[in-house]
């Protein structure tokens, strides 16, 4: 009798050995995923994650793949909670690899930019149509949004990405403004975010944004029209901030609440969401006394103190595009 209960006692001790040598074999066995993959990992019990993790082909799949899965999980359960986020798997991860990133890899990082000078309405359809971003977008008030690249991950509300670009643009706002060159005459932060909102329209040249803020502040401080063309822009386009024609005179002289052309001083609000460069600008503009500016021709602006060598610019402006049109094209030749 005691020889067959030891022969049991040695059977069973070999069986749990064997099982246990298999179990951590299979653990540590190259995984069956052929290429690296973001998955999004399920909420659920270990039993509902290893179903979905073996259907992904990130495990082994079937039966006692999972029911070994769910073994090695509550072995190791004082390694942490398993997570449900979206993970990356690099090719051939084993199932320790596997639970090693489900209970201690960071979330997969998506990217959204948000370009300096777009309009609220713009903003709107960039975060709109972000096919990784969840639930409804609440109304943006223009300017208020910082531009910038910024991580997220899949499925964060759109209202939360939108909460966070607003507190960026009043922290750099405020900082910009409490480090501003007192003398630029300007009475408040707000009038700072307009006056930047229309530099940043005005040129897409960063050398040139301290030198277009200048000419808005030497106007302003001779009591003189602003007179930007993408403040009646903004209007015209009912806030989109462009049009599908060239801008015409009559245009640029049709009353709104913006069109500088028309009102005196700043504008209502901005016009769009300028970034940190033309808030800089505004705040540290360069020094001099010009009153005008007009496009060169070569993607920059040209400067002038006064009208006359203004309109000499717009008049070798005009000279230059109509030698432009004028200049025949080329066309390759035909091959035989």
């Amino acid at each position: 009798m005691k020889r067959v209960v030891l022969a049991l006692f040695l059977l069973l001790v070999l069986s749990t050995a064997g099982c246990a040598g298999w179990t951590w074999s299979y653990a540590r066995r190259t995984g069956p995923l052929a290429v690296a993959t973001d998955h999004v990992v399920p909420h659920g019990s270990t039993a509902h994650i290893a179903h979905d993790l073996a259907l992904a082909q990130i495990i082994p799949p079937g039966r006692i793949s999972e029911f070994q899965f769910r073994l090695i999980t509550r072995l190791t359960t004082t390694q942490g909670a398993l997570h449900a986020a979206e993970l990356h798997f690099p090719a051939g991860a084993s199932v320790l690899d596997v639970l090693a990133i489900l209970r201690h890899a960071p979330p997969v990082r998506h990217f959204l930019t948000i370009p300096e000078g777009r309009t609220a309405r713009q903003i709107a359809l960039i975060l709109g149509e972000a096919p990784l971003l969840t639930g409804p977008l609440p109304p943006l008030a223009e300017g208020a949004i910082l531009p910038q690249t910024l991580a997220y991950e899949r499925g964060t509300p759109r209202a939360q990405i939108a909460l966070r670009l607003e507190t960026l643009m009043r922290q750099t706002l405020a900082r910009v403004w409490a480090q501003r060159d007192p003398s630029i005459g300007l009475a408040s932060p707000e009038q700072l975010l307009i006056l930047a909102s229309i530099v940043e329209r005005e040129t897409g040249v960063n050398a040139e944004r301290p030198m277009v803020a200048r000419v808005f502040l030497n106007r302003l401080g001779q009591n003189m029209k602003l007179q930007s063309d993408p403040t009646a822009i903004y209007d015209l386009s009912e806030g989109l901030g462009v049009l599908d024609h060239g801008v015409t005179h009559d245009e640029l002289h049709r009353p709104g609440p913006h069109n500088t052309y028309v009102v005196d001083g700043l504008p209502e609000g901005p016009i769009c969401s300028p970034g940190v460069a033309a808030l800089e600008a505004v705040a540290h503009p360069a020094q001099g006394d010009m009153l005008y500016f007009v496009a060169d021709g070569t993607g920059g602006h040209g400067f002038s103190h006064d009208l006359r060598e203004h309109n000499q610019r717009v008049e070798a402006l005009r000279t230059m595009k109509s030698a432009h049109a004028a200049k025949p094209k080329t066309v390759a030749p035909a091959h035989p």
